[in-house]
């Protein structure tokens, strides 16, 4: 009864307000990890603060999106790639075979790892087996691609998420072998370029799980950054030239750096985790070739993320790190401005930061998420326990908080 009540008031309020934040990629609206909007709850726990949750019907750890009122998300059905489509009260309203799953081979992994990301009209869904797939808002298949690269070449589970610009969805493919940027019409599926991305990165050092971010100009120019393989690249988004490269990240040429958190923009600054978490690489945007000696500010040593993404915004970058240590830097000089750890624990930090309302949300594997006041001290606001495993990254909309583990969807809401 108590749900019922709950699911009505939720629909009621969706049906009577504008619906004004959407979270339709990875990392949300900017791609930087940052939420739009205030009064998000801060303190639940399994039924504190539940406006609902759903179980998963299949196993998968990508991040939910939200386009108005609608849910999108992945996981393996039966031996297929599923999409799910759930309305804002839990109520799932289709789901959709794309292919046949390709399941993960680590534990925090499967077969469906990257987010969708959605321009309003469509679905994008990308899978390890390489299938690609365009859906309509009512779960029909508009196009889809079988993506050239050989699974088995991966050590671990794919996790590039395809990303858009105006026209193109966007999926960067970086294994052992030939390695590509490439794109596709949105509506059509039609392919707009591919871009070869030819780096001399050794053994796995060479695979990349990260995500591309997206970034659009004063003027209008769009341009997309892709951290892996030892290296930062930057294309032009119409065609997908290649217009500078950061290298090596990798000096010594360690064969084992292969890179999952992703590179992330802020202050015309591209900031690029690597070397499994132990260091961070700022470089100024711009210019043309090889950038290396002219574009790096600063790298950090002995600090950095290698699964969460950090956040940028307004002159700071945020760190957590796998272990739990929280830091803030100030993007232009690299000064490290206040660390502490949050809480020592065996568990991991898998799922990224996220900013929202001026405080930091730091989720751990276990299914805790901590609510951190930034400064130079540490003020846990609260301590939030599911007790599930969770490795898909907190989504912020509305005044409410998607929470994916490999149990439940929750929607956390006051």
């Amino acid at each position: 009864m108590i749900r019922t009540l709950v699911v009505f008031a939720t629909c009621c309020l969706l049906s009577h307000s504008a619906i004004a934040d959407n979270w339709a990629q990875w990392r949300g609206p900017a791609l930087n990890g940052v939420a739009v909007g205030t009064g998000f709850p801060i303190k639940w726990s399994q039924t504190e603060n539940v406006q609902w949750k759903v179980p998963m019907p299949g196993r998968g750890a990508s991040t939910p999106i939200v386009w108005e009122d609608r849910i999108f998300l992945t996981c393996g059905i039966e031996g297929k790639n599923t999409v799910l489509c759930y309305d804002r009260a839990g109520k799932e309203l289709w789901r959709t075979a794309a292919g046949d799953e390709r399941a993960g081979k680590h534990k925090k992994g499967s077969g469906s790892n990257p987010s969708t990301s959605t321009d309003g009209k469509h679905v994008f869904a990308y899978f390890k087996s390489g299938d690609l797939t365009c859906l309509d808002y009512e779960g029909k298949v508009v196009w889809h691609h079988q993506l050239s690269y050989d699974p088995e070449s991966l050590w671990w589970d794919l996790g590039s998420s395809p990303v858009l610009t105006r026209d193109y969805v966007v999926v960067a493919v970086m294994v052992t072998g030939p390695s590509y940027v490439v794109a596709f019409d949105k509506a059509t599926g039609k392919q707009a370029w591919k871009e070869a991305r030819e780096v001399p990165a050794p053994v796995e050092a060479a695979q990349s799980y990260s995500t591309p971010a997206v970034v659009t100009d004063a003027d209008g120019k769009e341009t997309i950054y892709v951290l892996g393989a030892d290296y930062v690249t930057a294309h032009d988004a119409k065609d997908g030239k290649e217009l500078w490269r950061v290298g090596s990240l990798n000096p010594d040429q360690d064969g084992y750096f292969r890179s999952i958190c992703s590179p992330v923009v802020s202050d015309g600054i591209v900031i690029a985790p690597y070397a499994r978490g132990k260091t961070i690489t700022a470089i100024r945007t711009g210019g043309s070739g090889d950038v290396t000696k002219s574009h790096v500010l600063w790298t950090k040593d002995g600090l950095g993320a290698d699964v969460p993404t950090p956040i940028a915004l307004d002159g700071k970058v945020y760190v957590c790190t796998d272990g739990g240590e929280l830091a803030c830097l100030d993007i232009q000089t690299g000064k490290e401005l206040w660390r502490y750890e949050v809480e020592k624990n065996r568990n991991k930090f898998t799922p990224s930061p996220i900013l929202a309302d001026g405080k930091l949300y730091l989720t751990r594997e276990d299914g805790t998420t901590f609510v951190v006041v930034p400064g130079d001290k540490l003020n846990v606001l609260a301590t939030n326990e599911v007790n599930e495993f969770t490795v898909a990254t907190p989504v912020f909309v509305d005044h409410q908080i998607l929470l994916r583990t490999y149990e439940h969807l929750y929607c956390i809401g006051k």
